[in-house]
């Protein structure tokens, strides 16, 4: 049997709830248009919503009786919010999270380098926001408890699994005993020593680190601006560096690398941890301040993936895919955009208006995706805790030289997560005039946000479903584009015709029609009447056309029923 604690977790800043365990005398047996996801994390709890948002119902497992303990994942970025955003839950989480625009990296007392993240009036969230994950998982099961698609089963632990042709049956153990759950589909959002995963031998490529940093998140009244705090070397930890970040509830999250002589177990005594932050506190001139310890944790910098995040029915998200260290804020934040892109593809078999061919470009898009940020996290890691001597010797020149050189300042740059484009998605309409436009809006880029006079935001009328964006003038449209949008709606698709009325004119045949300036039309589209783009289910652009030609927009959907080992054939 599986015994979760029943004792409410403990914190300075938030109560948790310990939640009934669900428990089944028979066996279960899902119906079709069922996933179960195992893992009721961020990444779980969000692929949840996403595929639910699509009609997919969805029963969601966690091991334990309640939310996760610390600030773990802190920082999102507005990439994640507009996921979030997509999932019904970001203006309960930004009702919370302190957004952010600026990051400083400091030597010898000096702010070397700072960074300023770009913003845009049609922006819909902030670069960047921190938010403890407890508050995080928070608002995201408030939004679960709203959506009659999903349940969630607290307290059972999947302990094995065996997997068919077309269904896996996992042994669920709880505190009354052991059942077996089969569903056709299994989602493994379990975390970064996902049970799963290592049950199936499967191993992630990539890199480890020797560094090792210890987060501890403490409640202190400290008078600083929200933004990202960097110490290269400090006087008390030389050699090494220390983060700080602002938290809802006073609460201050340090992060600071430990000398490769200390185990994780010796810094984590809390005389040692009191030790180190009254340290830094005395660094910065605030050692005069009282505070408290609420909760800490060791963790390494990897960089890591497997090659492949669809075995048959059970498909890998999150940390259960991949591991990327935290330093430009990589590690959840490129699991919602895992969540995101799977969502939409899985509940297109699960509704039967796709083949299951079309889960291979998930692994082709997302794990693209992933050793695109290896390959950056590895730089940042590199320059936060270096690897080795050579790269030890060349971070401290970078400290010694920005202390009188600007040229060398901006290595001190963290490449913060950005959004991945599926430049080289196999679903990239073979059938477009890509070639002929802006590089700007490429295939595969997202497609800009608009902001409208009445305050609205084009994401929210394009979210979860095909959108075929065309820009108008004097109410005209393809009547063939009109036509094979209908048929396309009859196919069970999920897709909508929405127009771009650069002169405000209602579109005849559209779902909708949206006004847009032409200076929006020429500087955020790179684009003028008669261009029309197809937007995926999650924001990317997955064809577009100078001017429309007929068959076009259909035989880019007939892709998705040739995709062959990741590859459109």
């Amino acid at each position: 049997m599986h015994f979760p604690a029943t004792q409410p977790r403990q914190s300075l800043y938030y109560d948790y709830q310990v939640f009934p365990h669900f428990h089944s005398q028979e066996a279960i047996h899902t119906d079709e248009k069922t996933v179960t996801v195992v893992g009721a994390g961020p990444i779980g709890m969000t692929t949840a919503l996403l595929l639910a948002k699509q009609g997919v119902k969805v029963i969601l497992l966690s091991s334990e009786l309640q939310l996760s303990e610390g600030s773990r994942a802190l920082v999102y970025t507005k990439r994640s919010m507009e996921i979030l955003q997509a999932a019904g839950a970001a203006e309960k989480i930004m009702s919370k999270a302190l957004p952010w625009t600026h990051g400083n990296s400091i030597y010898k007392g000096k702010v070397a380098f700072r960074m300023e993240s770009p913003t845009n009036e049609n922006d819909q969230f902030e670069p960047l926001n921190n938010l403890q994950q407890n508050w995080l998982e928070h608002f995201l099961l408030e939004t679960i408890k709203e959506n009659d698609n999903i349940e969630v089963r607290w307290g059972n632990k999947v302990v094995d699994h065996v997997q068919q042709n077309d269904e896996v049956t996992l042994t669920i153990q709880t505190p009354e005993g052991e059942y077996t759950h089969t569903s056709k589909w299994v989602v493994a959002a379990d975390g970064g020593r996902s049970p799963i995963r290592e049950r199936m031998k499967l191993w992630m490529e990539g890199a480890s680190y020797e560094g090792r940093f210890v987060i501890a998140d403490i409640r202190i009244k400290l008078d600083y601006p929200t933004e990202r705090l960097a110490y290269f070397s400090p006087d008390w930890n030389p050699g090494n560096t220390i983060l700080m970040h602002r938290e809802p509830d006073s609460i201050w999250r340090f992060d600071y690398q430990l000398d490769t002589s200390v185990t994780p177990e010796e810094a984590l005594k809390p005389e040692n941890l009191h030790k180190a932050v009254q340290d830094q506190l005395k660094m910065i001139g605030q050692d005069h301040l009282e505070w408290e310890m609420d909760w800490s944790t060791v963790y390494s910098a990897r960089a890591l993936t497997l090659d492949n995040y669809v075995h048959n029915r059970i498909i890998f998200v999150g940390d259960a895919a991949h591991l990327l260290p935290i330093f430009g804020v990589r590690g959840a934040n490129t699991g919602f955009q895992d969540a995101q892109d799977l969502a939409w593809k899985l509940a297109g078999v699960v509704n039967g208006w796709a083949p299951e061919k079309l889960l291979e470009s998930y692994t082709y898009d997302r794990v693209g995706a992933a050793r695109e940020i290896i390959a950056e996290a590895g730089k940042s890691t590199r320059f936060m805790a270096p690897p080795t001597d050579g790269f030890k010797l060349l971070r401290d020149a970078v400290l010694s030289l920005s202390l009188e050189h600007e040229f060398v300042r901006p290595l001190y740059h963290w490449r913060t997560s950005r959004p991945h484009a599926y430049t080289h998605s196999p679903l990239n309409s073979q059938f477009d005039d890509n070639s002929k436009m802006a590089e700007q809006t490429e295939n595969g880029a997202l497609i800009p946000n608009v902001k409208f006079a009445d305050g609205s935001y084009l994401y929210d009328s394009i979210s979860g479903k095909f959108t075929v964006l065309a820009l108008t003038e004097n109410g005209q449209i393809s009547a063939q584009l009109v036509a094979e949008v209908a048929q396309l709606k009859a196919d069970k698709v999920p897709v909508q015709l929405v127009a771009l009325a650069i002169d405000g004119q209602q579109v005849s045949g559209a779902d909708l029609t949206l006004t847009i300036s032409p200076d929006l039309a020429e500087n955020r589209f790179f684009a003028s009447a008669g261009t029309v783009y197809l937007v995926r289910p999650g924001h990317h652009i997955n064809g577009r056309w100078l001017s429309y030609s007929e068959n076009a927009l259909t035989k880019t959907f007939q892709q998705f029923a040739n995709v062959e080992n990741g590859v459109a054939a």
